[in-house]
């Protein structure tokens, strides 16, 4: 006779991040499980459906992480006080919720942890939700001017839009988590629209944007403010300018993070904060970059590290390969470190970057959702020169006993990909 499973015991009163986190991961079977009616009964619970702040929500396929970023940083330069949630964290879980350009405390999120679990009785609910109800408690305690909330997975479904924003963006539309958003960039963007609110305005970024996201919009009586009509951008080679319905900017800083990102930025605070200062905005420009967006951690050779994982991310990734090439010797060759996850579009992305790498290190990512590097050399276009390794470590440590200084290097694939070859940078920077 098989012994019942033993439940699962919650941890102990002050216990450490990391067992929260392990907990929660065994607590609900289900890594990804979309829906709102768990998560909003418990946020019921802990009085979490109504914010004092400001709120702000970024949904899309790529793009919202360096949109939050700069909206973080221009509403600081402006003396507003500002809450951060995003997803997913680089090394450490703390990156998840920010206040004021500070990570959250340790003790503050197990404290929050620990009135989740409180509040949740018999109700399950995922590492995300967990996640997500964390930040709005905090922000709850905090009381920040503004609550930025950047979306985890869709719109519609995603726990953050159990919060009624006072305006919502959805920063680009392309494919990526098909078995739960849709095989159709318009089934994409009817998942994505579903954060828009009535009466309240939705920034549209993507130019092609499906019809999909006007239907929404429409039905639910959201003010829609697309690029290309309420607003549009121009770029040269040294400044750039902004025009939409209610400002007219021109000689602002090109930015350090992607420009159609920055214009979606200037849209949300023009609807929200028309009387925001222009020199804060100038100077959240200058100031807003990313972990893992184009990160450049060394010049000879140049090596860049990119969370680049679709198709959409990877056309963004060759433009900027193709600008730091023309800066470097006719000579330079580019060498690629690649580690993807196996529900992602291998082939797509690889063939888009094919065209500009000379060499590819493949690895293998070891969790439940990575691809080995046998994946990945299946899916690279015939005449590819490429090596396979079960770790980053031995990657890296092989590639740079022949990579020059006038060359460039490539890390990119995934989320794990970045963090993984960052801790084996630290590891060696250490022996």
């Amino acid at each position: 006779m098989t012994k019942p499973a033993e439940p699962l015991q919650a941890p102990a009163h002050n216990a450490t991040i990391d067992v929260w986190l392990d907990y929660q991961l065994a607590l609900h079977s289900i890594e990804i499980d979309m829906g709102l009616s768990r998560v909003t009964q418990v946020a019921e619970r802990l009085e979490l459906l109504r914010s004092d702040s400001k709120v702000i929500t970024v949904g899309g396929t790529n793009g919202k992480g360096t949109t939050c970023r700069m909206l973080e940083e221009i509403l600081l330069a402006a003396d507003y006080s500002v809450g951060v949630y995003s997803s997913p964290h680089l090394e450490h879980y703390n990156e998840r919720i920010r206040i004021n350009h500070n990570n959250v405390a340790d003790a503050a999120i197990v404290a929050a942890f620990e009135q989740i679990e409180a509040a949740r009785g018999d109700i399950s609910l995922t590492f995300f939700e967990f996640g997500t109800l964390a930040a709005l408690l905090l922000f709850k305690q905090q009381r920040p001017d503004v609550v930025i909330l950047e979306v985890g997975l869709g719109g519609r479904l995603d726990a953050t839009n159990i919060i009624d924003a006072d305006i919502s963006a959805i920063t680009s539309v392309d494919l990526d988590h098909q078995a739960f958003l849709g095989n159709t960039r318009e089934q994409v963007g009817y998942e994505k629209a579903g954060i828009c609110r009535q009466s309240r305005p939705l920034i549209v970024g993507e130019p092609n944007m499906p019809v999909t996201v006007a239907e929404v919009a429409s039905a639910k009586g959201a003010a829609l403010k697309r690029v290309g009509h309420e607003f549009s951008y121009q770029a040269d080679s040294h400044q750039w300018l902004f025009s939409g319905e209610l400002w007219q900017l021109t000689a602002l800083p090109l930015p350090q993070l992607p420009l159609p990102n920055a214009a979606t930025t200037l849209a949300i605070l023009e609807q929200l904060m028309p009387q925001l200062p222009e020199a804060a905005i100038h100077a959240g420009l200058k100031n807003a970059t990313l972990v893992g967006r184009m990160e450049q951690l060394s010049q000879q050779p140049l090596l860049v590290l990119d969370v680049a994982h679709n198709p959409h991310a990877a056309r963004y990734l060759v433009t900027k390969l193709a600008e730091l090439r023309q800066q470097r010797p006719v000579s330079s060759r580019c060498y690629a470190i690649c580690g993807m996850l196996k529900d992602k579009d291998i082939h797509g992305v690889l063939e888009i970057v094919a065209p500009m790498v000379d060499a590819w290190s493949l690895v293998t990512i070891h969790n439940e959702r990575g691809a080995t590097a046998q994946m990945l050399q299946q899916a690279l276009p015939e005449g590819q020169h490429a090596t396979q390794f079960d770790d980053f470590s031995t990657a890296w440590r092989t590639l740079a006993t022949t990579v020059r200084q006038e060359d460039v290097v490539i890390v990119f694939g995934s989320f794990y990909t970045v963090s993984g070859f960052k801790e084996v940078v630290q590891t060696i920077g250490k022996e």
